[in-house]
């Protein structure tokens, strides 16, 4: 049975049992700033275990995309090297929102496991946590299992959390039995060792408790289900292999990268642990990218560089030549595209950004190499036999090298590697990445409603057919989120309304502002927020009177300040159609900010753009606002969304009907915001500014209507008062600006020509100024210069004149600073060093320098001490 299989039964054997097939949350957790990945199947469902969120069911079940390279989960040294770590992995699971526990899930899981898939039922053995007497009972009632293969464990092994806070709960490890053979010895079982004859594949959790960062536990509101099966385990057990490696998972991707090495796999054990990184590596790089992780030296994309950088370094020691991990990439598009459909959309995206990738690190790894051959070239002249932590911690830090390539190559020089020092570095630096580490998602507000939310609290919003409307105070809450029954004049705080007009910032729109009034009282709204889908507060301040809770109230939404959003919002949805359009369909939105003063749109693209791409993208959009189209709003089934071909943005979660905003011939998006009905209202746009914000992610900033007008009139009176200036009219201030330029360029030629001609003319007379000290002809004079660069043009023209010698040039500059140029030539080197006699001659005038045998240089700065530097190098010629 195939891995393909073994999903697509485990999905329709829980969706036969009332489960929602939910699909695969991205990579970047979007609603968890704790989490720098999804290491596990529950993370999308967080909110709902804490009862923060509902969903439209309360049992579902995921394929799960995860990634575990840091933080507690930290796997990426060993994986390669065993059978079963990876980054990229599946977690196929099923949930219970406060629906069945521990009986059904166990009932589930032995039914899946010995039925679906017909593991033998005599090798399944059981851990449970040490006080869960319950489901021990449990397995033997409802699965006949015995006592003797029932094993209590303790909270290190049999209590699991997501992280150090977050939902958490005893749990229950289903393992299967590989046989003797794969076993360590005698001594050989379950909690007693770590070999892999009993291999944990299920882990079955029973979500109770929610843990804070002091580690204290709190009942969650409803007991539920969380339960993880890797894809890789299970498929290592049905298909009969004992590693991961040896699945039809990964064998694809082996085989294919053993051909383009021309090497055998299970030949050798270097290549094998070569082949088996490429291929983990390249699924988490072709998972990565459509989720809009891009290589830096930060955050996400720094473990994406460190990937790219892994893979490519073992494929350079099986030979692999010039760029590969694109081909390999694309293998995995090729063999996991069809279940995850955003693979293909960005496969060519994907190429771009590793090649780019691995062209950009194969000089940074010859520059790598090259220093640790300099590095203990040096340490052998001191006949050192260990090369420092520091070293090697650099290395790896800068030019990616794993301690294990900087081991080999000294130990070919006969040294070893200061090991404890560098893992001394390598902790420092990850401690230092937590500490950095500031997480990432949405803003979250749920907690401090977390009493309403609990009592499934909601608000209607009629803000797409009104900006003013009436209704009830339902709640007031102070700041903290405690609920209250007034606010006073003067006070901040929270309101929530049974219905309101006003729009909960969400999904890239910004909260509307205006005033709600009530007969006692009047209020300022400086922020309207959605804690959840279906509840909307507001940010009030109290400027008169007092409002109280059931008092009637009018809601009124300051009018030109939505009507500016509206325009920005509408445009954007222009904007990113006219960006795929001249950019290509790669250009998918990567966040948005949309306000009544400007649009801010990211979008995936490699480079900036040109000033032509620029001009074309903003007559895209004007050509469309001046074509006045009608913006239409529809609801809809998802699935008939899709059919129509709605574009749904990246990591968003939909229910089952959506909001479809429609510029027919242009544009349709999922979008739940508020919209111009006409395009021409939009009244104009324009680009203030494209901006690079992260590696392969670009920024467009711009405005609309008014602020478009406003941002033009400045430009323009910019425009004159340089024209002004340059006495030239506006059309004519781009060729004033280049002949300036060119007339600034040729001056500074002129001038340099003078400098070295005055050089030049005070070399002839130096040559006069030779001297013989112990047998050695030596120049040392003051000249006139401005910089080194002419220094070191006048002593090339010094040295080709003398055969055998020394020459030491000094100059004085600016503010005392002194510059020295000493050269020696090559058949004095047996006596002299440039690089050794330059650094007493500096001292002289209070500076340091350093070079090679045959040239040095030196900069200073006390300039009163050139004439001891001229009869320092005299002196140390006499000896």
């Amino acid at each position: 049975m195939n891995a393909a299989e073994i999903r697509k039964r485990f999905l329709e054997y829980f969706e036969k049992n009332g489960h929602f097939i939910e699909e695969s949350a991205p990579l970047i957790p979007k609603d968890d700033p704790s989490l720098m990945f999804t290491n596990a199947g529950m993370v999308q469902f967080k909110k709902v275990f804490l009862g923060q969120e509902k969903r439209d069911y309360n049992r579902a079940t995921t394929s799960q995309k995860c990634l575990r390279v840091g933080g507690k989960h930290n796997d990426l040294e060993n994986v390669g090297r065993t059978a079963r770590h990876h980054t990229f992995f599946e977690m196929l699971g099923n949930f219970s929102f406060g629906d069945y526990f521990k009986e059904d899930a166990i009932k589930f899981c032995w039914e899946f496991l010995t039925e679906e898939l017909k593991l033998d039922k005599d090798r399944l053995y059981i851990t449970i946590y040490k006080d869960d007497d319950e489901a021990g009972e449990l397995w033997k009632k409802l699965c006949n299992i015995p006592e003797e293969r029932i094993f209590k464990l303790g909270e290190k092994d049999n209590f699991w959390s997501m992280g150090d806070t977050g939902p958490c709960g005893p749990c229950s490890e289903v393992h299967f039995d590989q046989g003797e053979e794969v076993g360590c010895g005698p001594n050989c079982g379950i909690g007693k060792c770590d070999c892999d004859r009993y291999l944990e594949i299920w882990n079955l959790v029973f979500m109770q408790y929610d843990q804070a960062e002091d580690g204290t536990r709190t009942e969650l509101p409803r007991p539920s289900i969380d339960t993880g099966m890797g894809l890789e385990r299970i498929a290592a057990v049905c298909q009969g292999v004992a590693s991961n490696y040896e699945t039809d998972l990964f064998q694809s991707i082996i085989q294919y990268t053993a051909d383009l090495a021309g090497v055998k796999y299970r030949e050798n054990e270097e290549i094998d642990t070569a082949l088996q990184v490429i291929a983990d590596h390249s699924r988490a790089i072709a998972f990565l990218i459509p989720d809009q992780v891009l290589p830096s030296n930060e955050g996400r994309g720094y473990i994406l560089r460190r990937l790219i950088r892994r893979a490519y370094r073992f494929g350079k020691l099986m030979g692999l030549e010039g760029s590969f991990l694109w081909k390999t990439a694309s293998k995995v598009i090729d063999d996991m595209g069809g279940h995850y459909k955003e693979l293909e959309e960005t496969r060519d995206f994907m190429v771009e950004v590793v090649k780019g990738e691995e062209e950009g690190f194969a000089k940074t790894l010859d520059k790598g190499l090259e220093l640790l051959e300099e590095e203990l070239a040096e340490l052998k002249k001191t006949n050192a036999k260990i090369v420092p932590g520091e070293t090697t911690f650099k290395l790896y830090d800068t030019y990616g090298f794993p301690i294990d390539i900087v081991r080999d190559i000294a130990e070919k020089h006969g040294m070893d590697v200061d090991e404890p020092s560098f893992d001394t570095l390598m902790q420092e630096q990850k401690d230092r990445s937590k500490a950095a580490w500031k997480g990432s998602g949405e803003k979250d507000v749920a907690s401090i409603f977390q009493t309403l939310l609990e009592q499934d609290v909601t608000s209607e919003f009629s803000g797409y057919d009104t900006m003013a409307d009436q209704s009830d105070i339902a709640y007031l809450m102070n700041m903290d989120g405690s609920v209250v029954s007034s606010l006073p004049e003067g006070a901040t705080g929270w309101l929530v309304a049974g219905v309101t007009p006003f729009y909960g910032e969400s999904g890239g729109q910004v909260g509307d502002t205006g005033e709600i009034a009530a007969s006692a009282g009047k209020a300022e709204v400086s922020d309207t927020v959605k804690p959840s889908k279906n509840l909307t507060a507001h940010k009030i301040t109290v400027v008169e009177g007092e409002l109280k809770t059931g008092d009637p109230v009018f809601l009124n939404v300051d009018r030109s300040q939505r009507l500016a959003t509206m325009r920005n919002h509408t445009v954007t949805h222009l904007l990113h159609a006219a960006l795929q359009k001249v950019l290509g369909d790669h250009a998918k939105q990567a966040g948005s900010l949309v306000g009544p003063d400007r649009l801010r749109f990211d979008f995936t693209h490699i480079k900036g753009l040109s000033q032509d791409e620029i001009a074309e993208v903003e007559a895209i959009v004007n050509q469309n606002v001046l074509d006045a189209i009608p913006v239409d709003r529809s609801v809809m089934s998802i699935e008939d969304a899709q059919a129509k071909g709605a574009t749904a943005l990246f990591g968003e979660k939909y229910g089952d009907t959506v909001s479809i905003i429609e510029v027919p011939g242009v544009s349709m998006e999922f979008c739940g915001g508020t919209h111009l009905d006409n395009t021409g209202i939009a009244g104009g746009f324009v680009i203030t500014s494209e901006s690079g914000v992260a590696a392969g992610i670009r920024r467009i900033e711009a405005a609309t209507g008014g602020n478009a007008i406003a941002y033009l009139n400045e430009r323009r009176a910019a425009v004159a008062e340089a024209g002004a200036m340059l006495k030239a009219r506006p059309e004519e201030l781009s060729k004033k600006v280049k002949d300036l330029q060119q007339q600034v360029k040729d001056m500074a030629k002129e001038m340099k020509s003078l400098q070295a001609k005055l050089a030049s003319g005070a070399g002839r007379d130096m040559m006069s100024e030779i001297e013989e000290i112990n047998g050695v002809k030596v120049l040392a004079v003051e000249l006139e210069a401005p910089n080194m660069g002419v220094m070191l043009e006048q002593m090339d023209a010094l040295r080709s004149k003398i055969d055998s010698g020394i020459i030491c040039l000094v100059a004085g500059h600016d503010e005392g600073k002194v510059s020295v140029a000493l050269a020696v030539t090559k058949d004095l080197h047996d006596r002299f060093k440039a690089g050794d006699l330059i650094k007493p001659v500096a001292g002289e005038v209070g500076g340091g320098g350093g070079g090679r045998p045959d040239l040095a240089r030196a900069g200073g700065s006390n300039a009163a001490g050139i004439p001891n530097a001229i009869a320092k190098i005299k002196e140390l010629v006499a000896g």
